[in-house]
């Protein structure tokens, strides 16, 4: 009996080391997956180098050229960092850089250079706004896909259909072989880059043409909707909305001078030669926010770590990998 009860008690002692084995295997495991966690991605991490989670909000806005590019990467960074709050808007490049020049977001997006009364007004009101390539564009003129008739065009005749001071209000006044049709034209609106990209390098900064059979709009789905069923309708915007509709619509080939015609791909674009049409997208960053706020500097990073893929799959051109850690560098700086 006495055997028994020793046989017993030791039975109790083994179950009691086994428990906590179990237990201390447990807090093991779980550790280990918290490291995994904090590590799980150099190319954009949602941790500080502290080790802390970031959280909070992150407000953008501006060029919606730029848009897919940075809809793209919102929504894969959500996977590292789902405590952080993107309030992502398309309000046009003049758009955003009237409110990141208040101070009123932390990233204004861009097709275009900021312009130097822009300027002025941050340093008036104490903000420093810095610049970020995230990819290349080329600006594509585009007609409808059941337009039998164009397939390229000059950049004096772009200036021909465009400009407020031509009397050229049918195809066959651009071209006597084209048909007797109304010209309809779409095109982005005054507070878009693409817009006053296109007034810079193509209409010389004059007025460009509008009336009864114009449409400006900021939004690019409504110029590729209003284009891909008029095969009397023209209008231009970033490369990537005519990627994601080439089965609607037919991108032209331009010309300046005596040159050949070029049509805008990914080639094209990077290596320059789709000219005067090829510019870079840009980013804007309010500096004070990058320093003071962390989900802020944290997405930055994650942003240029990220830029080239995500240019990609929404249409645009990568820009070369040591342009972007150049540039991730550049950002860091602001913080020391």
């Amino acid at each position: 009996m006495k055997n028994l009860k020793s046989f017993a008690l030791l039975f109790a002692f083994i179950l009691v080391l086994g428990v906590l084995a179990a237990c201390g295997g447990s807090g093991d495991d779980a550790s280990g997956d918290e490291g995994n966690s904090e590590s799980s991605g150099s190319e954009g991490s949602s941790t500080e180098e502290s080790g802390e989670e970031v959280a909070g909000p992150i407000a953008i806005d501006g060029s919606s050229t730029v848009y897919p590019i940075m809809e793209n990467l919102t929504f894969s960074y959500r996977e590292e960092a789902p405590e952080v709050e993107t309030s992502l808007n398309s309000s046009g490049s003049g758009g955003g850089f009237k409110k990141s020049t208040k101070g009123e977001i932390d990233l204004s997006n861009a097709s275009r250079e900021i312009k130097e009364e822009e300027k002025k007004q941050a340093e008036e009101n104490g903000v420093q706004l810095e610049p970020l390539e995230l990819a290349y564009d080329g600006l594509s003129v585009t007609v409808s896909a059941k337009n039998d008739f164009v397939e390229n065009l000059t950049i004096e005749q772009l200036r021909q259909i465009f400009l407020e001071s031509s009397d050229a209000e049918m195809w066959s006044d651009i071209n006597p072989d084209w048909p007797e049709e109304q010209i309809e034209i779409f095109a982005p609106g005054h507070d878009s880059g693409t817009f006053d990209y296109f007034n810079e390098v193509v209409l010389e900064e004059n007025p460009m043409k509008e009336g009864e059979n114009t449409t400006l709009s900021e939004d690019d789905n409504t110029l590729v909707r209003g284009i891909e069923n008029n095969p009397n309708a023209i209008g231009f915007f970033g490369y990537a909305y005519y990627a994601a509709n080439k089965d609607s619509l037919k991108v032209l080939g331009i010309s300046e001078g005596d040159a050949e015609p070029v049509k805008p791909t990914g080639e094209t674009i990077q290596d320059g030669s789709y000219t005067p049409l090829s510019r870079p997208l840009f980013t804007y960053v309010n500096v004070e926010a990058y320093k003071n706020k962390p989900q802020v500097r944290d997405f930055v990073e994650y942003t240029l770590n990220n830029a080239g893929k995500a240019a990609e799959e929404v249409g645009y051109v990568a820009l070369p990998e040591e342009k972007y850690q150049e540039q991730l560098d550049k950002a860091k700086s602001w913080a020391e």
